[in-house]
């Protein structure tokens, strides 16, 4: 079984969402009261039009029309807005899930039932990044302003910037309360450049607990780095760049131990070479966070010098699990990492030109340099497969290719055709899924069929994309399996 190629194959999935319209019960006296208005309307529209052409007072019964019908318009705006409506019953407009297929919750939602208010909306998590004018007040006045619409401040972060400070918070504000309102309310109350998304039960936990789960983290596995940077950071891209590449240097120079901070682009040197490029476009970082990036990415250096006796990757979790085959072999499947580049050398000699030209998508002689990059920790996780001798027959790689998740398999020609490949794949859309990706995709070729029966193999939903004769499928995760000890922290 062989899958993608080293190079990234640029995807766009089309996403269209439909929206279910609720309607009551149809009656029969509906019609009939409508079409006895319609004839009455008829009527009276024929009898004025008479009598404005024929009587000699028509035009001033056409003026007086008028201001009968604008008044009889301003009278029922004003009953409707002066009468009391009451809650939707529970399930009035119910969609296909059983919640209210317009935002509107009953009266025993949790939301409501935590406000003590019967019939109130469930509420929302908000996370509202703007900037104000570093005085005295300026934060009063802008908790002020979200208390006036309800809004609860759970979390607070601040980002002071000389004359000015930018106010992070997490917020709790009902379901009515539409985000423009909301950065209105912030607006007036002195907040500019204000920047708001949805937030979920992960945001609540408190900054330096999550730090800490983070740190902790990149200390027991080398490759939890980049997505720690991702946790840390937000909706952010994160690239590990070469040495040899442009991205990895500033001024023509290599990036200084300390980085750099652009805007929207934060640059660290990369303990393991190279640099970690992290891009936000859509929210330029603050001081504070390039620090806890940094930081990060230091604890990652040190803890790399600590264990600078062993190779690169050193804090790669040895697990190992025990598989038997349908055919009753046992096979052990682990944790790989550059110290695996030998085995998997010797693994690319035993298997055939089709096999390698499948999986990588180019001249057979250039798989062995490919490996360094797959193997790395830093550009992913990689499963092997070997046998009870410790012959490598097999590697799975979970590769993060930016904002986007891959998924490449090799299997040595003896060994395809007996489950191995499904098997790892299986551990990485796992592992993909811990690490919080929402697809994974994988870019192979129409006549690879034991690939594409791995991805229909997932039970996953999937997208089919075939792009210059090349075939891309995508596993959207979220009926993912919960991921296996092997890929564990």
């Amino acid at each position: 079984m062989t899958d993608s190629p080293a190079h990234r194959t640029d995807r766009r999935t089309d996403c269209r969402t439909t929206r279910r319209t609720p309607r009551g019960p149809h009656h029969w006296r509906h019609d009939l009261i409508e079409l006895a208005a319609l004839f009455t309307a008829v009527t009276v529209a024929d009898s004025i039009a008479k009598t404005v052409v024929h009587g000699p007072d028509g035009p001033v019964l056409l003026v007086l029309s008028a201001a009968a019908l604008l008044a009889a318009v301003g009278i029922h705006t004003w009953w409707a807005r002066r009468r009391p409506h009451p809650p939707p019953t529970p399930g009035q407009f119910d969609g296909p899930g059983g919640s209210g297929g317009h935002g509107t919750a009953d009266a025993t939602a949790p939301g409501a039932a935590a406000h003590g208010r019967p019939g109130e909306d469930q509420p929302v998590l908000w996370r509202l990044r703007t900037t104000v004018r570093e005085e005295p007040g300026s934060l009063a006045a802008l908790c002020t302003a979200l208390a006036r619409h309800r809004v609860d401040v759970l979390s607070l972060q601040t980002h002071p910037l000389g004359e000015v400070t930018v106010d992070e918070f997490l917020l709790r504000a009902p379901r009515t309360l539409e985000a423009g309102e909301l950065t209105r309310a912030a607006a007036a109350a002195g907040g500019r450049d204000t920047w708001l998304e949805h937030a979920d039960a992960h945001d609540l936990v408190d900054v330096p607990a999550r730090v800490l789960a983070l740190a902790t983290r990149t200390a027991l596995d080398t490759a939890e780095l980049p997505l720690a940077l991702r946790q840390l950071l937000g909706r952010c891209t994160i690239r590990s760049v070469p040495a040899h590449l442009p991205g990895a240097r500033v001024d023509g120079r290599p990036v200084p131990e300390e980085g750099v901070l652009e805007e929207t682009v934060l640059r660290l040197r990369d303990p393991h070479g190279g640099a970690i490029v992290v891009e936000r476009p859509h929210l330029p970082f603050t001081p504070t966070e390039f620090a806890r990036a940094r930081a990060l990415v230091e604890l990652d250096a040190r803890l790399d010098a600590a264990t600078s006796g062993e190779r690169t990757g050193a804090r790669v979790p040895r697990r190992r699990e025990t598989l038997t085959l349908p055919e009753g072999n046992e096979i052990t499947v682990r944790r790989a990492d550059t110290r695996d580049a030998e085995a998997a050398r010797a693994m690319h000699r035993r298997c055939s030109a089709r096999t390698l030209s499948s999986r990588y998508h180019g001249p057979v002689r250039d798989a062995d340099r490919y490996l360094d990059h797959l193997l790395s920790p830093r550009f992913g996780r990689t499963l092997a497969a070997e046998t009870a001798s410790g012959k490598l027959v097999a590697l799975g790689h979970l590769l993060w290719d930016g904002d986007e998740t891959e998924v490449a398999l090799l299997v040595e020609d003896v060994w395809q055709r007996r489950g191995i490949g499904t098997e790892l794949l299986r551990r990485l859309v796992a592992m993909a899924t811990e690490a919080g990706s929402a697809s994974v995709y994988a870019v192979t070729q129409a006549h690879n069929t034991g690939m594409v029966a791995a991805m229909r193999g997932l039970g996953l939903p999937l997208d089919y994309q075939v792009e210059e004769g090349t075939l891309v499928i995508t596993a959207r995760l979220a009926a993912a399996p919960a991921p296996a000890e092997t890929g564990g922290h």
